[in-house]
């Protein structure tokens, strides 16, 4: 319309301007510009009821927003703050995000309970109160009992402790959760599917809100630094992005209806219906997608029936993860679908779902069969519990099933981190057992005390070995037996202590398509002998493009040293030459196949070297030459053909020879 009036205006403007009617401009102006203040209104309209929903979720969530903007600020004083400033706060910082992050959600939970239960204010003034000291006491107890120290190549200073982070992670979970639960009473008003999708629509609504606001403020600063002050700092994106955060969530939270019990709020209606768009994305694309890939299943666990092959089990376990959960998901989002295909699907799901989950099973037995419990492996199991039970439920109580599905997948979810029983427990209590006991039948293991092997076990004994050393070696907290060394991982304490070097199991061929493999090595810290050496020099890398040249000028002549990077395969070179006659030209071909036949590319974690593996000498009549390095990365990428090599060069030792 208003593209019409600008047309309008434009076309008796130009017939008005021959015969001279003035009066005719005037009325059209009139016009024009009552168009444009009526757009603008609309505009201003939109943009206000944005700010008026972030000012309702004040009011309705006041603990909740207070949370995120406590959690705004603290990101800005450490945006503010430069990292040397910054570290010995950062262990404060984060128990002060995680704090406030879990009161934002907590609230959430706690204020929807009193207002969709109780309706008054003594009740809501409680639930807003136990969100204040939930923070407060979530923070007392991160800061004193939450720390982990770390050695110098992490931090110097203790940090927040991953099973700390997790156990307020799960509680974040579990409280937001609830708050989809309790957003969906009175049950004559909603139910829990229409609350889950009201809380998609408000956060992806929030999303795209947040989302504008960003780039139209961040285009803003742009700008301003291009165009105003060219030394505006970098650290203004990150207070927009910072503030924008803050403001979305202000928006999502605005967005939710009215949860006072007895009151009848008409948004409600608004914010549960699916659009027409979202019906036929979910019923008539999503839909058939998921049956796609259920047919697909079927046909591979009929192959392997067939021809008993696994994939590898990390793989399945993926396939699992996923389809268990997105088809929940979509379970639960078409539940009030009227449509043949939505119909179909919910009673399929859970039947095709029992049907793979029990072939998935049995991987899972091979699995354990072969490298014990791990932490891929309890979450697997954890999943499966919750998909088995799922489907069950759905199939004996359909939609009404719904809360208790919720109700198992938080109770899984607390059992992964409690003591004893939880993810960080259980896998290594499994582990020093295998372990153990493969220490014993080998003699290696006499009155809680390690003894070197007399005879090399087997190849499966040492791998199984290794990759429980390693794997037990590793865990965070874990409380390992007295006869454990914690540095039994290294590769040097690890032959002293059981006779014979690692070796890592082989990785499984996933069905003639391996996955990526790897060799990290690091250099042991360890003292080098130079004192038959003249010089070191430190061949610092340029822009990956290898080093400058250095010279070293002796009574024989002028050296000059080459350190030389090959992008196309990465293999770098050395060339040393003396009063401009080359006396050492070499790559590192040779010495990569010696590391690869002692490391050969797997799926292992970074390992400790010794000097001798991490240094290649070099002779010639000339000058002998020590080569030291810090680490080595060989990257192999199987399917796409492609291996990569990164040899970081700690210095070179040289020597002339008389």
């Amino acid at each position: 319309m208003e593209c019409e009036a600008l047309c309008l205006f434009a076309h008796i403007l130009h017939t008005n301007k021959e015969r001279g009617y003035k009066n005719n401009i005037s009325k059209t102006s009139r016009y024009f510009f009552d168009k444009v203040v009526q757009y603008m209104n609309s505009f201003t309209r939109s943009i206000l009821q944005i700010f008026r929903g972030a000012v309702k979720a004040f009011e309705s969530f006041p603990a909740s927003i207070l949370s995120a903007l406590g959690f705004a600020i603290v990101t800005m004083i450490r945006i503010q703050l430069d990292w040397p400033k910054q570290e010995p706060y950062n262990f404060l910082f984060d128990c002060l995000h995680w704090s406030l992050a879990l009161g934002a959600i907590f609230s959430l939970a706690a204020i929807t309970i009193a207002q969709s239960r109780f309706n008054s204010q003594k009740a809501f003034r409680i639930a807003n109160l136990i969100s204040v000291l939930v923070v407060v006491a979530t923070f007392l107890i991160l800061y004193q009992f939450g720390g982990a120290n770390t050695d110098l190549t992490v931090s110097r200073f203790a940090i927040v402790s991953s099973l700390a982070a997790g156990r307020v992670g799960i509680i974040i979970l579990v409280s937001f959760l609830l708050f989809i639960i309790m957003a969906g009473y009175p049950k004559e008003q909603s139910d829990f599917a229409r609350s889950f999708f009201m809380t998609h629509k408000a956060f992806f609504i929030a999303l795209i809100y947040g989302a504008v606001i960003m780039g139209g403020a961040s285009g803003v600063a742009g700008a301003v630094q291009a165009l105003l002050y060219h030394d505006m700092s970098g650290k203004v994106y990150m207070y927009i992005g910072t503030l924008t955060g803050f403001l979305a969530f202000s928006i999502f939270v605005g967005y939710f209806p009215d949860f006072r019990k007895g009151q009848k709020d008409e948004h409600r209606e608004i914010a549960q219906k699916q659009p027409r768009f979202v019906e036929v994305l979910l019923g008539y694309i999503m839909i058939p997608i998921l049956l796609a890939l259920t047919i697909v299943l079927f046909l591979w666990a009929g192959r392997m029936i067939v021809t008993g092959t696994w994939p590898v089990f990390y793989q399945l376990s993926g396939i699992a993860t996923a389809y268990a959960a997105g088809g929940l998901w979509l379970h639960i989002m078409v539940t009030h679908h009227e449509t043949g295909l939505s119909t179909f699907y919910r009673r399929i799901y859970p039947f095709a779902a029992l049907f793979i989950l029990a072939f998935e099973a049995w991987a899972l037995f091979v699995q354990l069969g072969k490298s014990g419990l791990k932490i891929t492996e309890y979450y697997f199991i954890l999943v499966w519990i919750i998909a088995v039970a799922a489907a069950i439920l759905l199939i004996i109580r359909q939609s009404k099933a719904h809360q208790a599905i919720v109700g198992l997948i938080c109770a899984a979810a607390i059992i992964s981190v409690l003591p004893i029983v939880g993810y960080h427990a259980l896998p290594v209590a499994v582990q020093v057992d295998r372990l153990e006991n493969l220490l014993v039948s080998q003699g290696m293991l006499e009155n809680d005390r390690l003894v070197p092997a007399g005879v090399e076990p087997e190849l499966t004994v040492r791998e199984s070995i290794t990759d429980a050393v390693d794997y037990i070696a590793t865990a965070e907290d874990a409380k390992l037996p007295v006869w454990f060394d914690d540095r039994l991982d290294q590769s040097d304490v690890f032959k002293t202590k059981l006779g014979f070097e690692k070796v890592w199991p082989k990785p499984d061929d996933n069905n003639g398509s391996p996955g990526n493999l790897y060799t990290s090595l690091i250099l042991k810290p360890e003292a080098i002998d130079i004192s038959d050496y003249q010089w070191v020099i430190d061949l610092q890398e340029v822009d990956g493009k290898g080093s400058k040249a250095t010279t070293i000028k002796s009574a024989k002549g002028l050296y000059q040293l080459d350190w030389i990077m090959n992008p196309p395969n990465g293999i770098p070179s050395i060339k040393i030459m003396l009063n401009d006659e080359v006396i050492i030209e070499k790559d590192m071909n040779d010495y990569i196949d010696q590391i690869s036949e002692k490391y050969p590319p797997g799926i292992t974690e970074t390992t400790e070297a010794t000097l001798k593996d991490m240094s290649l000498i070099l002779e010639t009549p000339e000058v002998t030459v020590l080569l030291v390095f810090n680490n080595i990365n060989i990257y192999v990428d199987p399917q796409g053909d492609d291996i990569s090599y990164w040899l970081d060069l700690r210095a070179v030792y040289l020597k002339e020879n008389v």
